[in-house]
């Protein structure tokens, strides 16, 4: 009696991705945020900086700038090396220079070794957008958005917590103490990391420069990716114009208050990491488009919500916090939407997706902070308001405009017209 062939050999078992358990998953939100809070806490200590090295505050102020180009730098040119090598030794690596780049920075003699370090900090810092594409890789589709809505909660603690304890640990012990503090936290990470991370392969073989050309080949052939980038741009950009003229109004005769207060009330909003997990699920389960629209309304209405801070007083830091509050959220909620919409386009491209992406974002963070400053400067804060308003509505006119064409594109098509590949 003649016997069915065998079954076709199952593929091989290093091709579906090791198990991404609770622990790790909040391991790695640590490590965002460790990683992250490295470009934010010397916002805080900026003007202890201008004290203990002699320099004027705008000079000290440079901290932050080379900080924070150095981050940008970095994520073009580093994060996209996660398609091309193994996460682990990747990660380990980038946390290990961060540390040591970190200690030279608390050790600076002068201003400008410092300004040396603060780019290198800045470059190698980058570990939350290469942990981002790793995690969706690893994680199941119907857990992604959760997973990321996790990750993202650690970098938001990251940003709102550094500049709290990074503005109580120099008041108390000097401006060299948040950076040596930054340095243990980054070196104990990357020993944890290079022993719970598990062996992934890497994704591709392609050449370096064909790695860095990718993101902006993406952008052009992708319109999703490029949608994506327009939103966090847009609401990102009015979150960062919210928290540099916060700065300015909280200092101003209108509070009177000290460099402090403002991160007390980045501290206020910690509650805001609860709400990625959260965005994440309803990604998972709605889409990402319907968390997009109300994480763009969010940003709409915090304008108006902030707008009552021009009041002062009680009244006035009521407004604060609940319109920084509702910014946050939109923020962290519109990212984690975004993210889930980008990672599910080209699987094995996703640091290179995540590299756009960000890097769109980021500028449109430090053109919202220029423009925010030059606003409270030109108009008060009522015109930092009117330029988040702005901001957010050509977001939401973006979204708009994508859901019309969505709806009217199989009208238009004629009967018997086959689809478009």
């Amino acid at each position: 009696m003649p016997t069915s062939p065998p079954p076709p050999a199952s593929p091989c078992p290093s091709a579906s991705p090791p198990a991404l358990s609770r622990g790790l998953v909040l391991l790695l939100a640590v490590a965002c945020g460790a990683a992250v809070g490295n470009i934010y806490f010397p916002q805080a200590v900026s003007p202890l900086v201008a004290t203990g090295l002699g320099v004027p505050p705008d000079t000290a102020a440079l901290v932050v700038t080379t900080a924070q180009l150095g981050y940008a730098v970095g994520i073009f040119l580093l994060v996209p090396l996660g398609d091309r090598f193994p996460y682990r030794p990747l990660i380990a690596t980038l946390l290990g220079i961060t540390a040591l780049s970190l200690l030279a920075a608390g050790a600076a003699p002068e201003l400008p070794a410092l300004l040396g370090a603060s780019v290198l900090v800045g470059v190698t810092t980058v570990i939350a957008p290469v942990i981002a594409p790793m995690a969706a890789g690893l994680a199941p589709a119907d857990r992604r958005g959760a997973v990321n809505g996790t990750l993202l909660s650690g970098s938001l603690g990251g940003m709102l917590l550094s500049r709290a304890a990074g503005g109580a640990l120099g008041e108390w012990l000097g401006w060299r103490a948040p950076y040596l503090l930054a340095a243990a936290l980054a070196g104990g990470i990357a020993v944890l990391l290079a022993r719970a991370l598990p062996t992934t392969p890497a994704p591709t073989r392609q050449r370096y420069a064909s790695l860095v050309a990718g993101p902006l080949r993406l952008l052009r052939t992708e319109p999703e990716l490029r949608r994506s980038c327009w939103y966090q741009a847009m609401v990102f950009g009015a979150f960062q114009a919210v928290w540099t003229g916060v700065a300015l109004l909280l200092t101003s005769g209108t509070y009177g208050l000290g460099a402090q207060a403002v991160g007390l009330l980045a501290l206020v909003n910690v509650a805001t990491m609860a709400c990625s997990p959260l965005a994440g699920r309803k990604a998972d389960r709605r889409g990402p488009d319907a968390v997009s629209l109300v994480a763009i309304l969010d940003a709409l209405v915090s304008a108006g919500v902030l707008a009552g801070g021009v009041l002062g007083g009680a009244v006035g830091l009521t407004a604060l916090v609940a319109g920084t509050l509702l910014l946050d959220v939109a923020m962290s909620a519109g990212m984690v939407a975004n993210q889930v919409r980008i990672f599910a386009l080209r699987p094995e491209a996703r640091s290179r997706l995540n590299t756009a992406y960000m890097t769109c974002g980021f500028l449109g963070g430090s053109l919202g902070s220029w423009l925010g400053a030059r606003a409270y400067t030109g108009l008060g804060w009522l015109g930092v308001c009117a330029l988040v308003a702005l901001l957010t509505s050509l977001a939401l006119g973006r979204h708009l405009a994508h859901r019309r064409r969505t709806v009217t594109r199989p009208s238009a098509a004629r009967p018997g017209t086959p689809p478009a590949p």
